[in-house]
């Protein structure tokens, strides 16, 4: 095992004079093609090309002197220093931060960053980096080669960004450009570089690059958790009108409990109504497309999304055609359409589907579709009694059949 393992991050200033004197002691060096092409890497020092962090680090492991291990922007935030003191590894490192490239990014388009979401899109991850740039007004996407702002602008589709592109912050080559989202496909970017996603309805993000917003800032990183009331569900006055027979209160809740809708998630709202149900997904941070076929019920989903500054993509359109183009979804609420339109959403496989009935008959159709295309299904007779508590009274009664149903996990048996 080395002696010592030094990670000193790097971003294009001079080394300090700690880096340099760990760099001047190494017997071993480990880092990219320009962290190895510095003058202060020891002539006579053993050099990896880091590609893999894992196999560097049983390489480490296995040597004897002293290591550095260079890597860009600051190595302990999305960086090798995870992996390095991975238990299979056993390596004890010591760490010299720099500045990390989301910081970087930030301070080169002249915007707070506090209040900013941070994901890192891979081949395997890019999908729900999207899903957090259609649900936040500003994202920094730490991105990888076939996961760059060319695929995240694909793939936002109709969902309008403003991009702040950095590519090789730190280096000769540093540029920084601005770009709408539909525009990003059309070039070629160079690695590595850091997407600054910005826009949208709401929020305390400003309006581009170097504006500024007028608060005074918040008390935690990212989107404030505590932003609007307590509780899963808003009353219906909220809504600006009556609600349907499929958004009470109490519906809406045990729909969200089952769906369980989380940042990086694509919700699906079919048969949005008042748009109760998709503000309420999108305040846990999932990205969600609301579709309805009355235009009305579009208009007040966009309304409430705007005065909650709620991220929700609002699709008009009848069911189940209008989901042909639409993109994956993790969970899918069907307010509207019955079986048909659940078997055409249970074709598309997502994780969880959510879905309500009037009659005990109507019920069974949905269940035996749900289950017939592979899904775990429970369903619970839910009745809620509003009472008026000045006299005791009876107001109002809601009775329906709620039916859930949950994909297995691959090789699971049912």
């Amino acid at each position: 095992m080395a002696d010592r393992v030094t990670v000193i991050g790097w971003d294009g200033s001079p080394l300090t004079d700690a880096a340099r004197g760990a760099l001047g002691a190494a017997t071993l060096v480990a880092g990219a093609a320009h962290h190895l092409a510095l003058p202060e890497v020891p002539p006579g020092a053993e050099r990896i090309r880091l590609g893999s962090v894992a196999l560097a680090a049983r390489r480490i492991a296995g040597h004897r002197g002293t290591a550095v291990v260079l890597a860009d922007g600051d190595p302990g935030f999305f960086g090798v220093v995870r992996t390095l003191r991975a238990p299979e590894f056993g390596l004890e490192v010591e760490v010299v931060p720099a500045v990390s490239s989301v910081a970087a990014a930030f301070a080169r388009a002249g915007m707070p960053w506090d209040d900013a979401q941070v994901v890192v899109a891979h081949k395997r991850t890019l999908r729900r980096a999207v899903n957090v740039c259609r649900a936040h007004t500003k994202v920094a996407v730490l991105t990888a080669p076939g996961a760059g702002p060319a695929e995240l602008g694909l793939l936002l589709d109709k969902v309008h960004r403003t991009f702040v592109i950095c590519e090789e912050l730190g280096t000769a080559r540093e540029q920084v450009t601005v770009v709408t989202s539909d525009k990003a496909a059309d070039h070629t970017w160079r690695d590595p570089n850091v997407v600054i996603v910005i826009g949208g309805n709401g929020g305390r993000t400003p309006a581009g690059p170097g504006s500024a917003s007028g608060e005074s800032g918040g008390w935690i990183a990212g989107r404030d958790p505590a932003d609007g009331p307590r509780g899963w569900t808003r009353p219906a006055d909220a809504y600006d009108g009556p609600l349907g027979e499929g958004e009470t209160d109490l519906l809406r809740a045990a729909q969200l409990a089952r769906l369980g809708p989380r940042v990086g998630d694509l919700v699906w709202d079919i048969g949005c109504g008042s748009g109760a149900f998709a503000t309420e997904a999108a305040r846990g941070g999932a990205a969600v497309i609301a579709v309805d076929r009355d235009p009305r019920a579009c208009a007040r989903t966009e309304t409430a999304a705007r005065r909650f500054g709620l991220q929700v993509q609002v699709v008009h359109g009848i069911a189940p055609h209008v989901l042909e183009d639409l993109p994956e979804p993790d969970v899918v609420r069907v307010g509207g359409g019955g079986a048909a339109v659940v078997e055409a959403v249970a074709d598309r496989r997502p994780q969880r589907i959510v879905a309500h009935a009037a009659t005990r008959d109507d019920a069974e159709r949905v269940g035996r579709g749900l289950t017939e295309h592979g899904y775990r299904v429970e369903c619970a007779l839910l009745q809620s009694v509003q009472l008026d508590t000045r006299v005791w009274t009876e107001t109002e009664r809601s009775v329906a059949f709620l039916l859930s149903g949950e994909m297995p996990p691959s090789g699971a048996t049912r």
